[in-house]
């Protein structure tokens, strides 16, 4: 004999059950929780854009510094300045064309940034953003002074 609180519990019980597999089911079917075309958006492009046109003077200071690190200074004296001249430029164009068309995906149907990735292997490729000069404060650490560590 079936009463009236039995049914009340069955249906409650289906009705979780079938809310948890539908949850399951949109879970498994997702790709992932954060897609990495999340990080990229219309405003994201513009500033970068911006950020290209007024800061990739410093592609300059950079290749010549990089250049001098790995080839010397008669290198970094020429070709340093020739690199960073052509790497400014190449930002530029870059920044324009991403300023002009930040609201539309135009990178493989995507907001992702138009120049070349750098890869660890090729001495080549461009960051998002032009470098920054000088010193750059974004890790958290210091060294404790103690009485052992001090200099006299």
């Amino acid at each position: 004999m079936r009463t009236p609180r039995m049914s009340l519990v069955a249906a409650t019980l289906s009705v979780v059950a079938g809310s948890l597999f539908f949850e399951g089911s949109q879970i498994l079917r997702a790709d992932i929780q954060d897609p990495p075309m999340l990080r990229q958006d219309p405003f994201r492009k513009l500033g970068r854009g911006l950020a290209n046109i007024a800061l990739g003077v410093t592609e300059v200071f950079t290749s010549v510094d990089n250049v001098n690190s790995d080839e010397g200074n008669a290198a970094s004296n020429s070709y340093g300045i020739v690199r960073g001249i052509q790497r400014t430029l190449v930002r530029f164009g870059a920044g324009v064309y991403e300023v002009v068309t930040f609201p539309f995906p135009t990178t493989k149907g995507s907001y992702d940034p138009v120049l070349k990735r750098p890869m660890p292997w090729v001495h080549g490729g461009y960051e998002e953003f032009p470098p920054e000069l000088g010193f750059e404060t974004r890790f958290d650490y210091c060294r404790v002074q103690t009485p052992s560590t001090r200099m006299p």
